[in-house]
């Protein structure tokens, strides 16, 4: 049976780019991939054939000769043959650019080894508002792990050496065929290192490292807030082999205080005030969360629910000299027992607003006298 022409079963012409030809066999090769169409034979002889075609034009030579003899050029005896297209073989250096070889497999037989950085912790704080608008330092003690003094982290006694793992002859990988594909994974055996440990150090018993408690002290720069991370770098776990260790994230927790809420860079709190206040207007000392006081002037017929802002009174900005401001929401308190004395100057009162009533309550009541007149 006569092959197709490799630009046809690819859908390029013979002047497309290299980009443009990897585009093409990408598009098919995920439509045909034996993993979607589940053993299809149809399927399978397609997905054959574009890797066929894309071997053959992804590679400047290889395409100039079949441009100039076509098929015949990979016959044995045509042209500058190159032999028969030996689809095991290539298949893995087709797929490298798009899938890496943990799937397939380096064909450079390259050898990868596991991280050997070690892990990073976690350490949460509590900390007051004050602390976080001032800053604060604290001493955390924590159990990690820390490199082997004895065997410098490597796991083996003093003198010995470690030794070329037999499964995987040092490579850290090992290979299995599995139809078209080559799986690469990480060595049972050594954990991906290509060493076993035959004389494990007798202090850490070949782990390279050793549980410890450790102390470190903690700048906690002011403006933190609920949730700021905080990285120490090197404080976490020793690294496998002598390799480096992780880090230390610290995560802050900013307690709930009793007079402030906070939103980002601002504080918020609610005054109450007596009616009396409300109404002729007074000037009170109010706290700021420095631990000072401020004076505020409530003017005459502040409404309940009116908001003051002391600009520069609210949190300073985390890495910054700037500060947010603090927002007083002012809450009218309605007296609830009465003196005599109260009660009687209240009357007092309400019989001269009746003379002249409150715009806010005539305007609503006008509005309402309209409506029932409707109803």
């Amino acid at each position: 049976m006569a092959k197709r022409d490799y630009y046809d079963i690819l859908g390029v012409n013979k002047s497309a780019s290299k980009d443009e030809i990897k585009k093409a066999y990408r598009k098919l090769a995920l439509k045909y991939h034996p993993d979607k169409t589940k053993g299809d034979k149809s399927s399978e002889e397609k997905f054959k054939e574009a890797s066929e075609a894309y071997h053959v034009l992804s590679d400047e030579k290889r395409k100039s000769n079949y441009d100039q003899f076509g098929h015949a050029a990979f016959e044995s005896g045509g042209g500058q043959g190159f032999g028969n297209f030996d689809f095991g073989g290539s298949f893995s250096d087709i797929f490298e650019d798009f899938f890496g070889d943990d799937i397939f497999g380096s064909s450079r037989g390259s050898r990868r080894r596991s991280s050997n950085r070690g892990n990073d912790l976690r350490y949460d704080i509590n900390i007051d508002l004050e602390d976080a608008y001032k800053g604060t330092s604290k001493k955390i003690n924590y159990t990690t792990y820390k490199k082997c003094a004895r065997c410098t982290g490597q796991g083996s006694e003093p003198g010995s050496k470690p030794a070329t793992c037999g499964y995987c002859n040092g490579h850290g990988k090992v290979r299995s065929n599995q139809g078209f594909f080559t799986i690469q994974q990480t060595c049972p055996e050594c954990s991906g290192y290509g060493e076993k440990i035959n004389n494990p150090c007798n202090k850490c018993r070949g782990n390279g490292k050793i549980q410890h408690q450790e102390s470190v002290s903690v700048k906690v720069p002011k403006g933190v807030d609920d949730g700021t991370r905080i990285r120490l770098s090197g404080k976490g776990e020793a690294g496998n082999k002598g390799g480096a260790s992780g880090d230390l994230y610290l995560f802050i927790s900013v307690n709930n205080h009793s007079i402030f809420k906070r939103s980002e860079e601002n504080l918020f709190y609610e005054l109450p005030i007596t009616f009396s206040d409300a109404a002729l207007g007074s000037t009170v000392e109010v706290p700021s969360i420095d631990g000072g006081k401020s004076k505020i002037k409530i003017p005459s017929g502040t409404q309940h629910g009116k908001q003051l802002r002391l600009k520069g009174k609210g949190m300073p900005l985390l890495r910054g000299n700037s500060f947010g401001d603090l927002y007083i929401k002012i809450v009218t308190e309605v007296p609830v027992s009465l003196t005599s004395k109260q009660k009687q100057l209240l009357e007092e009162f309400r019989k001269i607003e009746s003379e002249k009533p409150n715009p806010l309550i005539k305007s609503f009541f006008d509005k309402a006298k309209k409506f029932w007149k409707k109803s």
